[in-house]
């Protein structure tokens, strides 16, 4: 089988500028910008390319959500800190830009056995009746699999886009050393395309 077929949903990352920042100069200088202080202490601004919205404290924090790599995490960063400039606000020092949570789904193209899994597998928690996944613990990469009896899974706590691809082609190769997965029948194949 081909590796895993991986696709990044949401990357959540926080910056850090190591200075407080005026929050009424920037919401009169960007018109998209939301600011409710009454409702939340910090402004929204929506970007639509790259797709993120970034919540931006007095502190010099942010945090941004919505990015699907990483390489636009940073551009999208990078375009916040120009409308900054543009409304007034000096910079001091570098932004530290960390990766806080990648959530990414993954299709491993065969149907997995929870129950074996469940039963074979360590640091796991199966209760069908709860929810319909196996939920797997992973120490390394350390990320959380929501594992689905489809063979779709979500993986979510990664730091990078490495890590993902890690914890999908690792889960993968534990599924199938302990013969846990069955191959999808071409019956089966055929109904999901038609």
């Amino acid at each position: 089988m081909a590796d895993p077929e991986v696709k990044i949903e949401n990357i959540v990352a926080t910056v850090i500028l190591n200075q407080t920042l005026d929050l009424d100069l920037i919401e009169q200088n960007i018109p998209e910008i939301e600011y409710n202080p009454e409702q939340f202490p910090g402004l929204i601004l929506r970007i639509d390319s790259p797709k993120v919205t970034a919540l931006i404290f007095k502190s010099g924090k942010m945090v941004i959500t919505g990015a699907k790599k990483t390489n636009d995490l940073i551009k999208a960063v990078k375009r916040i800190l120009r409308m900054f400039i543009k409304s007034g606000v000096t910079l001091v020092g570098k932004p530290r830009i960390q990766i806080q949570n990648i959530v990414a789904s993954a299709n491993l193209g065969v149907e997995v056995l929870l129950e074996k899994a469940a039963l074979i597998l360590e640091n796991t928690m199966y209760e069908p009746e709860q929810f319909p996944g196996l939920i797997f613990r992973m120490d390394e990469p350390k990320v959380v699999l929501l594992i689905f009896s489809s063979g779709k899974m979500v993986i979510t706590g990664a730091k990078s886009e490495e890590e993902v691809y890690e914890a999908a082609t690792t889960m993968y190769n534990l599924l199938v050393e302990h013969d846990c997965i069955k191959k999808v029948s071409e019956e089966k194949l055929l109904g999901e395309l038609s």
